[in-house]
């Protein structure tokens, strides 16, 4: 039995560090990620008469359409609505966020089952990092094992839940944009060969200090591990974004936030969006009304979420409720 409206709820990530962008043991990038309950890309879709999309990214929603429809052989015509989408550009992981969602809402209104793996490939993500298809099947910090010589996205080969008490304090610059296209591609042929001693140290601060962190509710040696590995990262792509970070306005707050008690100071991906960490999220909104009054959160869009420790809600509309988060 299928059904006759499929909504979708595909939860934005954060990129908070790659393992070796060098591949010097062979396999390029890993990355740890952490998925997180706002922002989200919502999605309806429906078989109609005639083909119909609408709403934001409609283009690229309907591509993705297409191309799903395509690949499994399907002849019918559908109507598509994307209700809402997370930044783009900004650090979430909005493009494959937007193609999983697409895929999987069309997957479930045929009939046909999962497979977030063969889609992101088949749609063209997950080419560097296999955390957009880890937060399809579930939510939490995820660590992918890098780009090997398979088309696949890289495999996932660590999971553990976000503890729920803790917060993330989000810091977006509405008005930037992070590498992305050609240019992102450009960007990483100009960069100078990662050092291989840092990969040795990331991959230990992951295994050593991360993990354990979350698995016994560290937040000081989970955000100190984040935060040394988003330096070295950082570094590395300084030359290509101007800094350690793409917009010296979320430097500037960021760096407040880290002198203030604030853990695990970052940026997602190419960036604008930074990132830090709070024990509870009465922390946080101390934290993030301190920073409004010293007047460096101006012009930026400043918020407490939570994380999400599930994946991507396929189903029917009460899935939709979930939209604007916990925070």
């Amino acid at each position: 039995m299928t059904d006759d409206v499929v909504t979708v709820l595909a939860p934005a990530r954060l990129h908070l560090g790659f393992l070796d962008p060098g591949g010097s043991l062979g396999r390029r990038f890993g990355g740890v990620g952490l998925a997180i309950d706002a922002p989200a890309t919502t999605l309806r879709i429906a078989r109609a008469a005639r083909d119909t999309v609408t709403g934001e990214e409609a283009e690229r929603a309907r591509a993705y359409l297409g191309l799903m429809r395509e690949a499994l052989g399907l002849t019918g015509r559908h109507a598509l609505t994307v209700d809402t989408v997370m930044p783009a550009h900004a650090g979430f992981g909005s493009g494959t966020q937007l193609a999983l969602a697409v895929a999987g809402g069309l997957r479930r209104l045929e009939g046909l089952p999962p497979d977030p793996a063969a889609d992101a490939a088949l749609l063209g993500r997950g080419h560097r990092s296999g955390l957009g298809v880890a937060f399809v099947e579930g939510g939490g910090v995820a660590v992918d094992g890098g780009k090997g010589a398979s088309e696949e996205p890289p495999p996932l080969i660590a999971r553990l839940p976000f503890p729920e008490a803790w917060r993330v304090i989000l810091v977006m610059d509405p008005r930037g944009a992070g590498f992305h296209g050609q240019a992102e591609l450009d960007a990483f042929a100009t960069l100078p060969p990662f050092p291989v001693e840092h990969a040795g140290r990331i991959c230990r601060l992951v295994l050593m200090q991360a993990l354990p962190g979350l698995a016994e509710t560290d937040l000081h040696a989970f955000g100190s591990a984040i935060g040394e590995i988003q330096a070295m990262v950082g570094s590395h792509f300084a030359p290509a974004q101007g800094g350690v970070f793409t917009s010296p306005r979320v430097a500037a707050a960021c760096g407040w936030l880290a002198a203030n008690g604030a853990h695990g100071i970052g940026q997602s991906s190419w960036g604008p969006t930074g990132f830090a960490f709070a024990e509870s999220r009465a922390s946080a909104e101390s934290l993030v009304a301190r920073l409004a009054e010293t007047g460096l959160a101006e012009a930026l869009d400043v918020r407490v979420v939570g994380g999400r420790n599930r994946g991507i809600d396929i189903g029917a509309a009460p899935a939709v409720r979930l939209r604007a988060g916990t925070g």
